[in-house]
């Protein structure tokens, strides 16, 4: 624990510190000496937090005093904290939470006279391309997004620039694509599928495709955008086009299986994914097939990060060395069965 806020000037305030992409986002800090201030809320896991280097302020984005007192002396914010879910048993809970977080921070802001601040959407906000990758070109409307979680990315990154235009919010948006790597201790929607498929329980796909990219290298990304990106600028922090059988067929190359070679078709797993749905509501649990992640894998979500790269300077690794660092980890932490 580092000195208490009254003590520390000109600090930098990192949101959902104890996650996947904020405690990334909060070890690229620390490693450049910048003094760090993570906000974590009561209920978080505090697996990240072991070696957190700098200060912690247990704070519910929910609370706007809370969060007003959390930025005193603060000159950069990482507004990376999200409610990250797929499925939630009333979805309108996820919208509710992520456009309020971002309202009590971005205000907090303002209040606050911050010099800038770097907010962590999705490229959720994004409308996929029938052929090859989508950029930030395609901003979706709240009703082109398919599920709960998307929506409120979308309604959040709106309020975020509209902040921007009507009031000089001096934020710049990154947009990262499917983060994996070490440290998904929850873990994610995607950490899952590499879990279940390192573990052999994945015999079959869909036909679908994603954007994967090293939580480190999204981390990076986003001091690339505090110290480059411009006002009302939104970047793409994306890495590789994958199809999921693709991947999946990597993933049993490095933990010696069989890939899986069974393609099924989405109709007929709609059932499935409802009743999982179904018992997640009676168990209080997440299912692991969903209806939106059934709609979405119509798609190929397939990313461009040309301007990121342009502007920012970023530059992803390939993403198979995130497969292999989210496998070791994984398997490290004793989840890979």
């Amino acid at each position: 624990m580092g000195a208490s806020m009254a003590e520390t000037a000109s600090v930098t305030l990192v949101t959902g510190v104890s996650g996947f992409v904020g405690s990334a986002v909060a070890r690229a800090l620390a490693a450049r000496g910048v003094a760090v201030r993570g906000l974590v809320r009561g209920s978080s896991p505090r697996t990240n937090l072991a070696d957190f280097r700098g200060e912690l302020v247990d704070a519910d984005l929910r609370d706007a005093a809370a969060v007003q007192r959390a930025m005193a002396g603060v000159q950069h914010v990482y507004h990376v904290a999200a409610d990250y879910r797929l499925w939630a048993p009333d979805p309108e809970d996820i919208v509710r939470n992520n456009l309020s977080t971002t309202r009590n921070v971005m205000e907090a802001a303002l209040a606050a006279g911050v010099e800038r601040v770097v907010y962590t959407s999705s490229v959720a906000t994004l409308v996929p391309r029938d052929q090859g990758a989508a950029d930030e070109t395609r901003p979706a409307t709240p009703a082109q997004a398919v599920g709960a979680y998307k929506r409120s990315k979308v309604v959040a990154e709106r309020l975020v620039e509209g902040m921007v235009a009507e009031r000089g919010l001096p934020a710049v948006i990154v947009l990262p694509s499917t983060p994996i790597g070490p440290r998904d201790v929850r873990p994610t929607p995607t950490g899952r599928v590499i879990v279940e498929a390192a573990s052999g329980k994945m015999p079959a796909f869909v036909d679908s495709g994603l954007n994967l990219v090293h939580v480190d290298d999204v981390a990076l990304g986003h001091l690339q955008a505090m110290a480059a990106g411009r006002i009302g600028e939104r970047y793409v922090l994306g890495g590789t086009d994958v199809m999921l059988g693709t991947m999946l067929a990597d993933i049993a190359g490095i933990v010696g299986r069989r890939p899986p070679t069974v393609r099924i078709p989405r109709a007929p797993l709609f059932p499935l994914a409802w009743i999982n749905e179904q018992i997640a509501r009676r168990t209080g649990g997440d299912p692991f097939l969903t209806l939106d992640s059934l709609r979405m894998a119509k798609y190929r979500m397939f990313f461009c990060s040309d301007k990121a790269r342009r502007e920012l300077g970023y530059d992803p690794r390939p993403y198979r060395a995130a497969l292999v660092d989210a496998i070791d980890w994984f398997a490290r932490a004793g989840m890979l069965r």
